[in-house]
This record gives structure tokens, C-alpha cells and sequence, in this order.
């Protein structure tokens, strides 16, 4: 059964007329104060469902807040902030010349991600600005455009996990216009369009939701302060209001997926989870629509309840971010084993990886200090998406380094294999195809003095587990931000502009041949030397050999070399040197 409620928010009716509601239970009394273009103050209807409602003669451009008790607030379910979290909201319709009347979306296994930040992707920092670049991504090889969080947080410059306004598009990233025109853009091109939402906390500056009603719990805490009640009394108003949030990113926005940011860090003890609402309403609203449309889980849980249907009492994501591949992967190159890295560094743990999907699946974890995890019960690939790095294990470094700084650039190659040729859907970070070497930087622009202090004392707190050197960058720097800005520049260089190439190539090669293209685990044969440092994965008629040591090594060569980053053929023998990979078809 998917949980249902009214339409949350301002929409607007005709040309003349807008409707207004919002859940309020807590307050007997909510006028709404239309403060532009005429001032005027409107008392509004409470319902017995605590929702208060009006429709006034004002249309799209308006600007107003919800007056409790003689202190005006934004409207929690916004479309748009032009003022910013603490200003008035404003009244967008839902109108639109969309173009892609005939786009029904991609099947799941075509998805090739490209995760982007929409304030340092581009110099402009825009929605809009993205446009002119989505051509050379579709080049590349991209079939999936995954943006981090856009819901308004404050000031211009931030990860996004701070939003306030679950469902209004970032002002300084142009508002719901410019999603809408980037989403059209993508289509137009057969590009999906993911994005990044929060539904496990919204961030302290200009959150005012417990004023309307009971939102959060102090029965349980988060990371990141006050968990959302999901499961205590009148919780189910609360679920709706999220719930309305993901079916208005694919109602109006033309949304393909939603990538739940860390639902483990969601408590929810209901029979029927707030998550399970999440995506069997996402599923039931995609076969409506006659779109294929998805939800992707982050989780370190390694819990295959995530991945598995409702029906079988399952969350009901279609897929998960797997951080077991990206931990050993990034374990083997770097040799770093400290913090979340530890019982990560063998090659046989990305052998076991490869092969079932997570690596810790009931056996115990030295860093967790008891036993984690319980094995998939899936061998379909598409349910897990890899990386070897993305906004979190890159921008949550002391330095915010990027491999293109930890590695020697040719073996940037390994990597790219690695991730491409893998058995799951493969993700990008924005930059990597060609080796981008500025850092990714925790970066804020909060206007509250002890806010911004408490911030640069968490990042510190949060490094207490690393053996990292140097002294963190200030979040609330502008310059913290603009470093993390990509330098497109760079592939003017030989070695970024081949790397890209590489990535190119390892795209079309796995596209085009069947045995990589199918994500079949039951199929993919991992065999691993960690004495050597060597893994070989067998993948129908396509065989992948990586050395990941230093030293040369020999092999029976099982076929004809499709691609390599610098193995050579002897008689019948294939010598692979160190940190360098071949592909071989039979």
C-alpha cells in the first residue's frame, strides 16, 4: 500500500489564483503574509488532518511566509528561496515547454554514472551551465548524470547535505528553472538525470519545521542532531511529507532515480519502514508515468534487506552504493589501512567483492570491533553501484586529495579498469576520467558566527581515527570552495587527454561486448595472489588481469589482448608489469 496526502506547498491554480497548504498541527492559527508584489495578509483554514489551507488571487512570482504567531517563516514545502533559507518562498508554477514527451528512461544496467557538485563543476556554478558539457559526457560514455543534494541551503557554497527546503532547487544554482532546463537537457541527449536527496536530517541553519509540527524525535539522534519521526505519534503526516518531496523531484522535475543519502542513519521501527514508502511510491509513480525510474541506496550496512523487494519484506531499493569495492580497492593502491580502511588491504578482498557484491557478510570487522554484514541475496550486478571515488571518500580526506595526489598518474589507469570492467554499475567523480588533480574540500557559507566555529570543530573530531598530517582546510573559506573548482585546462596535457581516452575506450568496450555488458555475479570468476598482488577475473569469453605490485609478472596468455596500459605478449606468455592491467578476449 503507498502512503498517501494532500499537495503540500503553493500551486498555482490559473493565471490569477495560487492555493497554499502546509501541516501544522501544533498551531491553531497560520496566516499567510503575501509580501509581494501587494502585502496582504490572508488567515488560512485549519482541516482536521492539521493542515492549514487558503487559495488567494496572487500567481506565479508571488513571495510570502507562513505567520505563526506573529513570527513570519518560510513555507517548509518551498519550491524556491530566492532570499535565501531565512527569506520569503515564492510562488513557481508547475509550467513548463518540456521536449521529452517521448524519453521513458534507461534500463538499469545501462547505467553508467557521473556523480557532480553543481557549484564547482563549472566556473558559473549553475544548472544551466552543466548543459554545454553534457555532449562530451555522452561522448565519454556516460549514460547518467547524478547530482549531490540541490534542496536550498544557506548562503551559495555547500556539499548540499545541509538543505532546509527539501523541495526547493537551489536559488544560487538557478532555482527550479534551471533544473527543469538541465533535465530536459539530458533527455533530449538519452542521458538520465539522478539526484542526490536527504531524507535523515536537513541542516541546523533556517530549519524551522519543528515550529509547524512534530517532525523530529528526541527519541533517537543522528550525526548530524535531531532524528525525523518516522515512527512515533503522528508520524505518518511526517513520512507523507517526504514522500510528496521524492514524487515532486519525478512529477515535476522529470527526475529518473533518487540516491537516498545514508539510510542507515535513518531509525525507524515501523512494520512497514518510511523507506519502504519511499520507494514502492517512487516504482508505483514510474509505471504511471510509463518511465523507468529508480531508487539507489547509500549504506554501509552491507544489509541485503536494502536491495530486496517490499513484497519480500525488503526496503525496495533497485540498487545500493557499495563502499566494500571502493575501501579494498582504494586499500590496495594506497596502502593505507587506518580508520575505515582497516581489513581492507588484500587482493583476495576484492576478489570476494567482485564475486558476491559485499565483503563483510557475517565474519568480524576489526574496525567495527564485532561481526558486520550478512551475504546478498542477489547475483544481479545492477543492484550494486562501484567507484573508486566520489564526493564522501574524497572530500571527507583531511586535504580532500583526489587519487590524481595519492597515486603515480599511470596508475590512474588501474583504476580506470578496475571500476569500468567491473561486474556492477560503474560511477565516475567529477573530473576522474581525466585525472583531475584539484581537491574535492569540505565548504560552507553559513551566516551563524557559532555555527561556523562548531563546523570547523567537527571536520577536526572527524579525523580522529586517520593517521592524516597537515591542518584541514577552513570550511567556511570562500577560497576552500573555489579550490575544488575543476580545471577542464588540464586535458590540453597529454597524459589527462589519453586517460580520458582510456576511459572512452574501456566505456565502448563494455558496452559492445555481451560477457561485460551482462552483470551477471553467478557468471564472473575472481582468482587472487596476494602474495604477488595479482587478480585475474573471468568474465564469460573476456579475461582481466591486474598487477597491482611492483613487480612484472607472468601468465598464461588465455586469449587475444583487446586493450592494456603497457602488458606485452613473449611466445604464449603474457608479462604484465606492476600497477598496470590487460584485457584478453578468447
Amino acid at each position: 500500500m503507498t502512503l498517501e496526502g494532500p499537495r503540500l506547498g503553493a500551486h498555482v491554480l490559473d493565471a490569477a489564483r495560487t492555493e497554499f497548504r502546509i501541516w501544522a498541527p501544533r498551531r491553531e492559527r497560520v496566516e499567510l503574509h503575501i509580501v509581494a508584489p501587494r502585502e496582504q495578509r490572508v488567515p488560512m483554514t485549519k482541516n482536521d488532518d492539521g493542515c492549514h489551507e487558503v487559495i488567494v488571487e496572487v500567481g506565479e512570482g508571488a513571495r510570502y511566509f507562513y505567520d505563526l504567531d506573529g513570527t513570519d517563516r518560510p513555507d517548509p514545502a518551498s519550491r524556491f528561496q530566492p532570499e535565501g533559507v531565512h527569506g520569503p518562498s515564492e510562488v513557481v508554477s508547475d509550467a513548463f515547454e518540456w521536449r521529452d514527451a517521448g524519453w521513458r528512461g534507461l534500463a538499469l544496467e545501462d547505467y553508467v554514472l557521473y556523480e557532480l557538485h553543481v557549484g564547482t563543476f563549472t566556473e558559473e556554478g549553475t544548472f544551466e551551465a552543466i548543459i554545454p558539457h553534457l555532449d562530451e559526457l555522452k561522448e565519454l560514455g556516460i549514460t547518467a548524470v547524478e547530482l549531490l543534494p540541490v534542496a536550498q541551503f544557506p548562503g551559495e557554497r555547500n556539499w548540499g547535505y545541509d538543505g532546509v527546503y527539501v523541495g526547493a532547487a537551489q536559488g544560487s544554482y538557478g532555482g527550479a528553472r534551471g533544473l527543469k532546463r538541465l533535465a530536459d537537457a539530458c533527455h533530449e541527449r538519452g542521458l538520465a538525470l539522478v539526484l542526490d536527496v536527504v531524507y535523515n536530517h536537513l541542516g541546523p541553519e533556517g530549519n524551522y519545521l519543528s515550529e509547524f509540527g512534530p517532525y523530529f524525535t528526541d527519541r533517537y539522534r543522528t550525526p548530524w542532531g535531531l532524528a525525523l519521526n518516522f515512527d512515533g505519534p503522528q508520524s505518518d503526516p511526517v513520512r507523507w511529507f517526504f514522500v510528496h518531496n521524492a514524487l515532486q523531484w519525478i512529477d515535476e522535475f522529470h527526475i529518473d532515480a533518487l540516491r537516498v543519502d545514508a539510510v542507515h542513519a535513518i531509525v525507524d521501527h515501523s512494520a512497514v519502514p518510511f523507506l519502504q514508502d519511499v520507494t514502492s511510491a517512487v516504482r508505483t509513480r514510474g509505471e504511471e508515468l510509463g518511465r523507468r525510474v529508480y531508487t539507489f541506496a547509500e549504506s554501509d550496512l552491507n544489509d541485503p534487506r536494502v536491495i530486496t523487494e517490499a513484497e519480500r519484506f525488503g526496503l525496495g531499493f533497485d540498487s545500493q552504493w557499495m563502499d566494500d569495492f571502493h575501501h579494498s580497492l582504494h586499500a590496495i593502491l594506497t596502502g593505507e589501512s587506518d580508520g575505515y580502511y582497516e581489513g581492507f588491504d588484500k587482493i583476495s578482498n576484492l576478489a570476494r567483492v567482485l564475486e558476491s557484491g559485499y565483503l563483510y557478510a557475517g565474519q568480524y570487522s576489526s574496525y567495527r570491533q564485532r561481526r558486520y554484514g550478512l551475504a546478498p541475496k542477489t547475483k544481479d550486478g545492477a543492484q550494486f553501484v562501484v567507484f573508486a571515488q566520489n564526493h564522501d571518500q574524497i572530500g571527507n580526506r583531511m586535504l580532500g586529495d583526489r587519487l590524481a595526489a595519492l597515486l603515480p598518474f599511470e596508475r590512474l589507469r588501474v583504476v580506470a579498469a578496475a571500476v569500468v570492467l567491473s561486474p556492477f554499475l560503474p560511477m565516475l567523480f567529477m573530473g576522474e576520467e581525466y585525472g583531475e588533480p584539484a581537491p574535492f574540500q569540505y565548504f560552507t557559507s553559513h551566516s551563524d558566527e557559532a555555527l561556523i566555529e562548531a563546523v570547523r570543530k567537527g571536520r577536526l573530531e572527524e579525523f580522529d581515527d586517520f593517521t592524516w598530517s597537515g591542518t584541514p582546510p577552513d570550511p567556511h573559506d570562500e577560497e576552500t570552495f573555489r579550490r575544488s573548482k575543476l580545471n577542464r585546462s588540464l586535458l590540453s596535457q597529454p597524459q589527462h587527454r589519453e586517460l580520458r581516452e582510456l576511459y572512452r575506450e574501456l566505456f565502448r568496450i563494455r558496452r559492445e561486448t555481451p560477457s561485460l555488458r551482462a552483470l551477471d555475479l553467478s557468471a564472473v570468476k575472481a582468482e587472487a595472489d596476494d602474495e604477488r598482488r595479482t587478480l585475474v577475473v573471468h568474465r564469460g569469453e573476456c579475461t582481466i588481469v591486474f598487477n597491482f605490485g611492483k613487480d612484472e609478472q607472468s601468465f598464461a596468455l588465455p586469449g587475444t589482448l583487446m586493450i592494456e596500459s603497457g602488458a606485452r605478449i613473449e611466445g604464449d606468455r603474457l608479462i604484465v608489469p606492476g600497477g598496470t592491467f590487460a584485457l584478453i578476449a578468447a
